[in-house]
């Protein structure tokens, strides 16, 4: 078998690979000889078919099976004689198989980059600490009690917070439109559910009474008719109400999973929450960093074909957010270029995070697996169960190894890196406004 390889564009080879004739001739003469052994034709008795009966009646057929095979294994044995890497299948183009000849094909495919040196040293990172603070408590459970407020009816005029029950027509050149109008609709000022000219357009109003305003729809309003336009709306109060916040008692830490009321344990449990949700979100964004870091510093091609393959996942993930079948989405309703930024960085830090286990040495730390498995269980109500999930399902653990292993490659990235410490508050953590 000859092979011969050309460098194409980028990642891009063309492989051709010539196969000589009599490997083609035997594996069919052996494929006819097996199949006359089963074969049933009038006029014979089965296993006694002349091999040239079978020859003539099945050779075409065998013949196409036979050279199939042969593609598939030859290609194989190939790419290992060259020590090629493809990312993703081969076009298999220009088959020559005439009989008595040798027969050759291409394989047109993409390789994976190679990284010649990874630079680690030369990566900084801005480690974000944070901190819960008394205040940060208290301002968590002023949010909790809102959460759970109550509201009750007020002869006052409504103000931000307050809870306006209206009746509203909105018309646009004087006309009625679709969706704009409703009766006791329940609108809490400030709350962000309406748009900021009709939320303000209620501050002042007091029960019975009414208004007219003008509300401008931005340009990218997902309603397509009446985007960018402005609309006229009559505002009627019917009710107007005030919060009123739960008291921090028995009955509020029971709303909390605390069965016996004790307030004490309701505020170490709602600690420990902020504790591990500050913990998490900084563990992301330090992931994250690490990850841009490891990107800008180490450049790479992403294969064409693991970028396809990938934005086809991130369109199916969307699909099914948006309540979809991911098997019959349009992809001109999420087409290619919403995902092919992501989908391109995705591919690239795999290939970069391979490279780095692999050159750098890391194996996975079965103790960190088992910890975090430990993590995980913990926050069921029958943790055992959790354990032995992961224990019993290679599948399920092998999910859980594979984010141990990147956490160990960001650990590892930070002991070869430059790392300062940036301090944020535990509010702008939580707000993303890092």
């Amino acid at each position: 078998m000859q092979v011969s390889i050309e460098n194409l564009e980028g990642l891009a080879r063309k492989m051709t690979v010539h196969i000589p004739s009599e490997r083609v001739s035997e594996a069919v003469e052996k494929k006819l000889k097996d199949l006359s052994k089963t074969v049933r034709i009038d006029g014979f008795r089965p296993g006694k078919v002349p091999l040239k009966v079978v020859q003539q009646k099945f050779g075409g057929h065998v013949r196409q099976e036979v050279i199939g095979d042969v593609i598939e294994s030859s290609y194989q044995e190939a790419l290992i004689q060259e020590k090629v890497r493809p990312a993703g299948m081969p076009s298999i183009d220009s088959v020559s198989s005439e009989e008595k000849e040798d027969m050759s094909y291409t394989a047109t495919f993409e390789v994976f980059p190679e990284v010649e040196e990874l630079e680690l040293a030369a990566i900084e990172v801005e480690k974000p600490v944070a901190e819960v603070t008394d205040k940060d408590f208290d301002a968590m459970l002023q949010k909790l009690r809102e959460q759970r407020k109550d509201w009750k009816e007020t002869k006052a005029a409504a103000k931000k917070g307050s809870q306006v029950m209206v009746d509203f027509e909105g018309r646009i050149d004087g006309e009625l439109f679709e969706g704009g109008a409703g009766k006791d609709m329940p609108v809490e000022i400030g709350a962000g559910q309406m748009l900021p000219e009709f939320e303000a357009g209620l501050e002042g109003i007091k029960a019975s009474e009414q208004k007219t305003v003008e509300v401008h729809f931005p340009e990218d309003y997902h309603g397509a008719d009446v985007a960018g336009k402005t609309a006229e709306f009559t505002l009627k109060a019917t009710r107007v109400s005030k919060p009123v916040l739960p008291e921090i008692d028995e009955e509020f830490a029971k709303g909390f999973g605390v069965q016996d009321g004790d307030l004490e344990k309701m505020r170490a449990d709602i600690r420990a929450n902020m504790e591990k949700e500050k913990n998490d979100r900084l563990k992301a964004s330090l992931k994250n960093r690490v990850m841009s870091g490891l990107l800008e510093h180490n450049v790479i091609i992403a294969p064409s074909a693991m970028v396809a393959e990938e934005v086809k996942n991130l369109r199916a993930q969307a699909a099914q957010r948006m309540g979809q079948d991911p098997e019959s989405i349009d992809e001109t309703s999420l087409p290619t270029e919403l995902f092919n930024e992501e989908a391109t960085r995705r591919v690239q830090l795999g290939l970069l995070i391979s490279e780095v286990i692999q050159k750098e040495k890391i194996e996975l730390n079965q103790e960190l697996v088992e910890a975090a498995i430990e993590e995980m269980a913990i926050a069921y109500e029958q943790p055992d169960q959790v354990r032995d999930y992961y224990r019993q399902n290679q599948q399920a653990r092998s999910g859980i190894e594979g984010m141990v292993l990147e956490d160990q490659v960001v650990a590892h990235i930070l002991e070869k890196g430059k790392v300062t410490e940036q301090k944020v508050s535990f509010d702008d953590l939580m707000n993303g406004n890092l």
